[in-house]
């Protein structure tokens, strides 16, 4: 016991720990309130197609700042990847919405050409593939500090605009046209949803790596699914999910030499399966209580239930449930 809590006072001490499990803090709250909305709109594979080309935006800014000689290389490397993935968000919205290309068509566009580029432009700046694995898979010996100020700017725009907007991008993201006939901005919240899905991706790549990303902002929403009901509570669980698979992943990490983003993705499915196994048993044990669905309306008419195949007798009528 003694030799545990040590070694976890020695991992909470360690000044790259502490930047990379606030990182991991700030990734696993914002990714699923975005990946919520994703959810809604069934767009759930955006996330993978804004980071294969946020991967042309890091290589680019490898490019930019090789060529203006600034040390590390890598360092306008997360800057160019936040005004690739926001470019690249907005350029599939417009082809969304109008309606030239289909959603997939366009999203195998983004993979395939963010890759490509990535890798091209890399080449163009004096690296190598090898030095995207970094930001492929994540690693949490990059997290410097001034990523780590980045990263809280820009989880704090992600929160505030995934939250403080969260009635008006729900009714976007649930029904776009009764959205527009309640006269809501529908492009302007769309381009919102666009732009900080982007943000996340680039937040998240520190930590989980770019091509895993997409997955730290569904498969949360998934296992809160499984458990809620509302938007609202499906959003609060997801987040709560995010932030424990990342802290715990993370930490695993410390004592094992394996990728962040890999320990932190498995060990979210793994509890999505253990949710969905034990699922069962508990919509099984709670009790099914009558719930009336406009409770703030007077009931002009009261219906008395009856168990299913029991009749009753009432003024000369017979009736059944």
């Amino acid at each position: 016991m003694t030799t545990v809590l040590s070694e976890l006072s020695l991992m909470l001490t360690d000044p790259l720990m502490q930047r990379a499990l606030l990182a991991a803090l700030l990734v696993g709250v914002s990714a699923p309130v975005v990946g919520t909305y994703l959810v809604q709109r069934k767009l759930s594979l955006l996330g993978d197609g804004i980071g294969h080309v946020a991967l042309t935006g890091v290589a680019l800014g490898w490019l930019v700042g090789a060529a203006m000689g600034v040390v590390p290389d890598d360092a306008l490397a997360v800057p160019g990847a936040v005004v690739a993935a926001v470019l690249g968000a907005v350029a599939i919205e417009v082809v969304r919405e109008r309606g030239r290309t289909s959603g997939d068509l366009a999203l195998a566009l983004l993979f395939y050409g963010g890759i490509a580029g990535g890798v091209l432009l890399i080449g163009l700046g004096g690296g190598s593939s090898g030095s995207l694995m970094q930001y492929l898979f994540g690693s949490i010996s990059t997290v410097t500090p001034a990523d780590l100020v980045l990263t809280v700017v820009l989880s704090a725009v992600v929160l505030l605009v995934g939250l403080g907007l969260r009635a008006a991008l729900f009714s976007v993201s649930h029904d776009e046209e009764f959205a527009r006939a309640s006269g809501l901005p529908v492009r302007t919240l769309n381009v919102a949803v666009a732009v900080v899905a982007a943000i996340t991706v680039t937040v998240s790549m520190r930590v989980v790596g770019l091509l895993l990303v997409s997955a730290l902002m569904i498969v949360p929403v998934a296992v809160a699914q499984l458990v809620t009901r509302s938007f609202r509570r499906t959003m609060l669980v997801a987040s709560v999910v995010g932030v424990v698979v990342c802290v715990l992943g993370l930490s695993f990490t410390y004592w094992n030499n394996v990728s962040p983003g890999a320990a932190i993705v498995v060990l979210a499915i793994a509890t999505y399966l253990l949710v969905a196994v034990l699922r069962p048993l508990w919509v099984r044990r709670r009790p099914r209580v009558a719930r009336d669905p406009h409770p703030d309306i007077p009931d002009d008419v009261e219906l008395d239930l009856v168990p299913s195949g029991a009749n009753r007798t009432t003024g000369g009528d017979s009736c059944s449930a």
